[in-house]
């Protein structure tokens, strides 16, 4: 039976029905390839039409309330107002009156090709958007950052300063290409390019427009007789005015012109060998001279002009702004008058200053002083010129950063010493000499640069670039090389503006917290856009940072050894650093200039309210130097008649201690480590210092207590000895020598002799000198056969000093039995008076009660007060012998010497033996013979000498 199908597609379908179920489940079925793609473009192409959709919609919405193209605002302009701090003083009106239009025809070609080959080398290709540059800009910005490259041409830079504000908006961006299309629909390429080089700003003073530019940069009566290089020059002023001005800053000037050139010989306006030509033309060489000056409020106007075109990109001088600022009339006022010589005088006509005062707590700028006898367009030594600052960078690369991270002390101690950098080139104080052990106040007080490389070192380069960089100061980028040990002490090639310095230290003055200087606070539109250009605070340090610098730049002002003693001020808290820079050698030869000449001179001061930075110099070497008194303190000088006047009638305010800090006595530095004070601690070496907290010392410092123990000793010693020499007065030696039995006795000993006195012992004969005994305590010493007729002399001697003398005469062989004969005691036991005179010398001294013998007798020999001494129990008649040794010692000391009477017995004055070691002595009569005297015992008594 034969099948019969209708179609082709019938007869597979059968087929496929017929075939066996197992082959078929063995077998997957396969899929049909591309069906997954298809789904996916599908879905691709959908969400693509909607997105259209939706794009489009949105552009629509975005332009519908985009300006028209208003031929009146594309040729005429509106002039700016600029309002004071208060928001109400219009200072100033700038606007078109310094405008010269020039039509097309008038503009040389090599202009045009200039300003094409810079801001738009595609302007006769497209129709006021470039699709093709926005994408290379968009790569540029991805490689190297937003920002690196605009993608704006010709024709949307004059559609945004004509008619848009300028918010940095994606609605802005898209109504601005909308506008340029437009634009290009209405005018022609030559229309165009004519409103742009009419609309362009060249530089302050209201330089607008081309013609204007031509003639105020090189005198030329028109714009024809621009050349090449000239065009160039002009041709890249507009990117940046103030920093490509060739009259302020000729090095980044000729950068810029030479760029220009490139880009014109690369994109075919002219040859490489045009280009190279033009190049070898100095900058400077047709500038005319400046000789416009300036009017009230241009140097402040000048700077708000800059700000407005950087933040905003709307030119001041057409679009009708109202621009409100941070301008201090008063203190702008007062700084112009000490610009013009009517407040401090200045040495002479070429010495220059440029200060700037800054708002602490906003960061707004009050004042400019951009120079004395400025011309409009001129250098700005405020904002414009930047010099080394010296010493007034130590603060932010030195010591700030070592609170900042290494919690240092104001008290950190830092030896100042011969020392070199880490290359082995030497580095010297200013003095040439050296400190020692200094605290970091001191050593920033001094201005020393040894201890400032060294805490640049302890902290590291990288933290040092850190901490400047966070108070506005880009060194490194600036100067264009790596930071090394030299910035410590201002060392950098490029230096800093006191625009810049005054940003960085009115954060010191603000707990840390840093505000961008500025001069505008906000911008007004015609259309009633308001733009808010102050800039946002932001934490630099820590507030124990700011606060302990703040006190160690004090000391620089209130310390003796400070720096800055003559800026004091009278009610006023003020802090701050002096700083200078020196002429480098091929200078001081080229200008003859003196080894004491300086090349600037900075003062960076602040009070609670208030940071002023003053530059004072000459604008170049051959200008001059600063040498005399007058030009050294000359920055001093005025921010001490600065600050005093913008601080008069307002709350002075005072720096506040955070909690973060805490105050101890330490003694100041001897050593690296900072100690507590001991009680022995002397005041004059206590200080107190600041000390993060929770890092103050805890230690106290022995080393005073050591000095006090060895003084507490020394002192006791002197005591003892004091003591003992007061004793040792009261140690009376005693020697005595007589003669009996062919033997000379001698004997010594002292009255209140201490255990330990020691005595030695000589005798004198006629065979010379020798030494009898040394030793301890008393004694005694028998000489035997001595030679006849011949005198013996005695002298003890105490290890305290105190000394006794005796001597005995040996009798001859012809007196020997007298003499032995005289010896004897009498039967009753009294001694004969006379008999004494073969003896030692010995006087009698008795004391009578009658008061009227107590006179003293001088005895020119060496006998003193030694004989008996009968005193009567009353105590008022007291007479004796004195020598002119003044000595005291006698036996009434040892009573041994006299008879005490109760009776109130006669007394016989003493006789004068004459002055001799031997004789004999005159009988001595009783005063009353009715009243008999006691007899006394029989003693031998020999003579002393003390």
């Amino acid at each position: 039976m034969s099948d019969n199908y209708r179609s082709r597609e019938e007869r597979r379908r059968a087929m496929n029905d017929n075939k066996p179920e197992g082959k078929s489940q063995g077998k997957p079925k396969k899929k049909k390839k591309g069906g997954l793609f298809r789904k996916i473009v599908a879905a691709v192409l959908l969400i693509g039409i909607i997105g259209l959709i939706a794009g489009v919609g949105t552009f629509f919405a975005m332009i519908s309330d985009a300006p028209k193209v208003d031929d009146s605002v594309l040729k005429n302009s509106f002039s700016s107002k600029v309002y004071a701090n208060d928001g109400k003083t219009v200072v100033k009106e700038i606007g078109a009156q310094k405008r010269t239009y020039v039509q097309y025809d008038e503009i040389p070609q090599v202009v045009k090709n200039a300003f094409i080959a810079t801001e738009d080398v595609r302007f006769y290709k497209h129709h006021g958007v470039d699709f093709y540059r926005i994408g290379g800009a968009l790569m540029a910005n991805f490689k190297n950052g937003f920002g690196a490259e605009g993608g704006s041409t010709i024709t949307q830079q004059v559609v945004k300063n004509s008619f848009l504000s300028p918010k940095k908006t994606v609605k802005r961006k898209v109504q601005e290409m909308w506008l340029a299309y437009q634009l290009e629909r209405k005018y022609s390429k030559q229309q165009i390019l004519e409103m742009y080089l009419n609309k362009i700003y060249f530089a302050s003073g209201e330089v607008y427009g081309i013609e204007r530019a031509a003639e105020k940069f090189y005198g030329v009566k028109s714009v024809k007789d621009l050349t090449l290089d000239e065009a160039a020059m002009l041709a890249g002023l507009p990117k940046a005015p103030t920093t490509y001005n060739p009259v302020t800053n000729p090095e980044n000037a000729t950068k810029r012109r030479n760029t220009v050139l490139n880009l014109m010989a690369k994109n075919g306006f002219i040859t490489q060998a045009e280009a190279d030509k033009a190049k070898q033309v100095d900058v400077q060489a047709h500038l005319a001279k400046q000789t416009e000056s300036t009017s009230k409020y241009d140097v402040f106007i000048d700077q708000v002009i800059e700000e407005v075109k950087k933040k905003t990109d709307a030119d001041p001088f057409s679009a009708g702004l109202e621009i409100y600022t941070t301008l201090d009339t008063n203190a702008q006022d007062y700084v112009d008058d000490v610009m013009n010589n009517k407040v401090v005088n200045f040495p002479n006509d070429k010495f220059q200053a440029g200060l700037v005062v800054v708002d602490n707590e906003t960061g707004g700028i009050q004042a400019i002083g951009g120079g004395r006898n400025r011309v409009s367009g001129g250098l700005n030594f405020a904002t414009n010129m930047r010099r080394q600052p010296g010493s007034t960078i130590k603060p932010i690369l030195d010591y700030g950063p070592a609170i900042e991270n290494l919690k240092w002390s104001t008290g950190q101690p830092i030896k100042d010493e011969e020392y070199h950098y880490s290359n082995g080139t030497p580095i010297r104080n200013f003095g040439r000499n050296y400190k020692g052990w200094v605290s970091a106040r001191e050593a920033l007080g001094r201005s020393l640069n040894i201890p400032a490389l060294k805490a640049f070192q302890a902290t590291g380069a990288d933290k040092a670039k850190e901490f400047a960089t966070g108070l506005g100061l880009k060194l490194d980028e600036e100067d264009g090389e790596a930071y090394s040990e030299s910035y410590s002490i201002g060392g950098f090639r490029t230096g800093v503006t006191p625009l810049q310095m005054a940003g960085a230290y009115s954060a010191f003055a603000n707990e840390g917290m840093y505000n961008a200087p500025h001069t505008v606070t906000k911008v007004k539109f015609p259309d009633g856009t308001e733009i808010d250009l102050t800039p946002k605070s932001k934490r630099a340090m820590q507030d124990y940072t700011a606060f302990m610098m703040t006190d160690m730049m004090k000391s620089v002002v209130n310390e003796s050894y400070g720096t800055a003693r003559a800026v004091r001020t009278p009610g006023l808290e003020i802090a701050g650093k002096t700083g200078t820079s020196n002429f480098s050698a091929a200078e001081k030869q080229r200008y003859n200039i003196p080894d004491a000449g300086e090349k600037d001179v900075w003062f960076n001061g602040f009070t609670p309210n208030y940071t002023i930075s003053v530059w004072t110099g000459y604008e170049t070497a051959k200008d001059g130097y600063i040498l005399s008194a007058n030009e050294t303190g000359m920055a001093k000088n005025i921010f001490k008649h600065v600050i005093t006047h913008i601080s008069e009638g307002k709350p002075k305010g005072s720096f506040k201690q955070p909690d973060s800090v805490v105050e101890r006595s330490v003694e100041k530095p001897t050593g690296k480590d900072l100690k507590r004070p001991s009680g022995s601690t002397p005041s004059s070496l206590i200080t107190k210092e600041y000390f993060v907290r929770g890092t103050a010392p805890t230690k106290v410092s022995q080393t005073f207590v050591k000095k006090e123990k060895e003084k507490e000793e020394k002192k006791e010693d002197k005591k003892e000895d004091k003591k003992e020499k007061k004793d040792n007065k009261d140690v009376k030696p005693k020697i005595t020598a007589s003669y009996s039995g062919g033997a000379i006795s001698v004997n010594w000993s002292a009255a209140n002799a201490a255990s330990d006195t020691t005595f030695t012992v000589t005798m004198s004969s006629p065979n010379g000198s020798e030494q009898l005994a040394s030793g301890a305590g008393a004694g005694g010493k028998t000489i035997s056969n001595p030679a006849p007729g011949a005198t013996y002399s005695f002298t003890v001697t105490t290890n305290t000093g105190e000394s006794a003398s005796s001597s005995v005469k040996v009798p001859d062989s012809s007196d020997q039995a007298t003499e032995d004969d005289s010896t004897k005691p009498e039967d009753d036991g009294t001694t004969d008076d006379n008999q004494n005179e073969d003896n030692s010398n010995t006087d009698q001294n008795n004391g009578s009660d009658q008061g009227d013998d107590s006179s003293t007798q001088p005895d020119d020999n060496q006998n003193s007060n030694n004989g008996s001494n009968n005193g009567s129990n009353n105590g008022d008649n007291n007479s004796g012998n004195t020598d002119n040794n003044n000595n005291d010692s006698g036996n009434a000391n040892d009573g041994n010497s006299g008879n005490n009477s109760n009776n109130g017995g006669t007394t016989t004055p003493p006789a004068d033996n004459g002055g001799s070691d031997s004789g004999s002595q005159t009988p001595q009569t009783p005063a009353t013979p009715s009243t008999p005297a006691t007899p006394a015992t029989p003693q031998q008594e020999p003579t002393t000498e003390n």
